[in-house]
């Protein structure tokens, strides 16, 4: 029987055990996988083709967001979510409209990069260019902790979106122009930036303490509003992320573990 020296057979037994990593990998962490996907799911779709009535302002598309440019892999203005999750915000638009009332949304499906551009941002401890508007009583690099960012995103799950009510007839939206005068974004309402939203307290990505859903020093008909929005997401399989009003996750979303990087376009 043909012998073989020992450092033949060591080398044997590291890439059989590189082996049983690479399966054990393949086996428990499919979403890895699924996330370098570079078209568009099946399952996922453009909300407007189910919703052509619901308004949208994506606002990581244009600079108007706490980074202050376009962020990666915003191709195109749409809202993207898991057919699930649009299929139940359908119901929550019908119930609206017949109170002559809308949905507008801000964000839906958010791409691995553009979370990864957010993490390169943070970083940058001069670039603090949107700071009074949209962080105004924090330093940057304490977004993560204190938890209005993420490494991971649930929006890149799919099943996640940013919105809030407007009225029928909606109010035009004013426009922002990148270098306008900020100012902050927990103002009352007709001192912030012109939003056509129903006042819920702050503006959207208000990254303050004011923007947490039950904050004690809400008046009465902010409240009411946040309350509006809760009581009909709620009853339709959504749930809040309490530290900002306008975050709501579809709870039976399909893909629970699995963060897609494929660009919106």
């Amino acid at each position: 029987m043909k012998s073989f020296p020992p450092v033949y057979l060591n080398t044997l037994k590291i890439l059989k055990f590189l082996k049983v990593v690479i399966l054990i990998f393949l086996t428990f962490t499919p979403d890895l996988l699924l996330a370098k996907k570079i078209s568009t799911p099946k399952n996922f779709v453009d909300v407007t083709t189910i919703i052509p009535s619901i308004v949208l302002d994506i606002r990581y598309y244009t600079a108007h967001n706490f980074v202050g440019e376009k962020i990666d892999g915003y191709n195109a203005p749409k809202c993207l979510l898991t057919n699930q999750a649009a299929q139940a915000l359908a119901k929550v638009q019908e119930l609206l409209l017949r109170q002559s009332q809308s949905l507008k949304v801000y964000d839906c499906y958010r791409p691995q990069r553009a979370v990864n551009h957010f993490i390169r941002w943070s970083k940058d401890a001069n670039d603090t260019k949107t700071k009074k508007e949209f962080y105004p009583t924090l330093d940057k690099k304490m977004l993560f902790k204190d938890g209005y960012l993420a490494t991971r995103s649930s929006h890149s799950r799919g099943s996640t979106l940013d919105l809030t009510i407007v009225p029928i007839p909606t109010p035009p939206q004013a426009d922002y122009t990148p270098g306008q005068t900020l100012f902050e974004c927990y103002l009352p309402v007709d001192q912030r930036f012109k939003d056509n939203s129903i006042d819920m307290g702050t503006g959207f990505d208000c990254l303050h303490d004011l923007s947490h859903f039950n904050h004690p020093k809400l008046d009465a008909v902010v409240r009411q509003n946040r309350q509006l929005l809760k009581t009909l997401m709620e009853k339709y399989g959504f749930e809040n992320y309490d530290k900002e009003w306008w975050h709501y996750s579809f709870k039976n979303e399909p893909y629970p573990n699995t963060y897609f990087d494929f660009v919106i376009e």
